[in-house]
This record gives C-alpha cells, structure tokens and sequence, in this order.
C-alpha cells in the first residue's frame, strides 16, 4: 500500500499565532521533540482531511530564511530537510507587510505554499481590513483568513491545503507591478491558480 501521507511546514514570525492554528489542525495531539543537536523544539502533529493525512510541523518562529538564531536556524533546516513539503505560512493579519519578506522567500525557493493570515479577528476589532483577494492575487498562492483563537477559518484552511501553489519568484514581482497575465475573475475564485 503506498504511502498517502503528505508533510505540512508551519512557518511564520514569532508570535503570529501559529501555535494555537497548529492545534486548531491537529487537535492539540501533538508530539514535542528537540531538533538534534539544539535544544530547540519543534511539534508534529496529523491532521486527517478529506481521506488525506497530513503530517503537520511546527517549525520554530523565524523572520526569514537567513537564519539568525538556533531557531531560526532549526526552521531553515526543516524546510531545507523536506524539500516536498507544502509550506503554510502564517501571517498576522494586523501587520501584514511583517510577514511577506518570510512568505517571499518560501516561495522563492519553490515549494508549494498556503497562506493562514491569522488573527483576521484581531484586524477586524483595529478596523484593518486587507483585501486577501488582491494579496492571492499577486502572490498566485491560497490566502485563508483565520483566527486560531475563535477557529475562523481552520476548516477553510484544512480544505485548502490540496491547492497550494509553487510560484515563479518573477510571476509574484510583475504582479506586484500590476502585471497580470490573466483578467481578474469575477464569482468565488480570485485567480490564485488552486481551482
């Protein structure tokens, strides 16, 4: 029987509610364990989907792939050491622009991305709104608003993690231009290429 599994890397800056969004995934059963070598930990867990299992990580909170820490350092191992991995990068929906260096550089190294813009409930209370449309978009990869804390979104992300995208790091910098090679859909899709 060949093996149906397939591995899902959290990452995210710190304190962007990855966590608790891992737990809202995985139902909290999780196993902790230290990165060899480091005292450094990371979660697994397994989220079962629509028949599919997925093993899910949480990599420590790092700012970018350029590591600056242990653990930021044990995050760019873990997703150089599963090159197949589909990457779920979570961002802080009240401070975006934080998180797209990290989201940028995921998908400039050609995985499979999906994007949780946690704390979607946070934003709303501060009178944020950001137009996730527009922001899958240009990046070409699934954006699932969420809220780790309430559950808003889980069920919508779990579902869509079979749409993640690889993108040419070139697609997303002409989109950010406002080169688009396609016009904007109208209805329930937003041009994200997942569909």
């Amino acid at each position: 029987m060949a093996d149906t599994s397939r591995t899902v890397l959290m990452m995210g800056n710190p304190n962007v509610g990855k966590s608790a969004l891992f737990n809202r995934l995985t139902g909290g059963d999780a196993v902790v364990s230290n990165y060899p070598g480091t005292t450094v930990d990371y979660t697994k867990g397994v989220l079962i989907e629509n028949g599919q299992e997925y093993e899910v990580i949480d990599a420590p909170g790092t700012y970018s792939l350029e590591a600056r820490d242990a653990a930021e350092d044990v995050a760019v191992r873990l997703i150089s050491e599963n090159p197949g991995a589909t990457v779920l990068v979570v961002l802080d929906a009240t401070r975006v622009e934080r998180g797209l260096y990290l989201a940028l550089e995921v998908i400039e190294r050609g995985c499979p991305v999906i994007i949780a813009l946690n704390m979607i409930d946070a934003a709303r209370e501060r009178q944020i709104t950001v137009d996730t449309r527009v922001l899958q978009r240009i990046l070409g990869v699934p954006v699932v608003p969420t809220s780790a804390v309430s559950g808003e979104g889980a069920r919508d992300l779990a579902g869509m993690l079979r749409k993640a995208q690889k993108v040419d790091i070139e697609t997303v910098r002409a989109r950010a231009d406002g080169q688009f090679d396609t016009p904007e859909q109208s209805g329930g899709c937003t041009g994200c290429g997942g569909c």
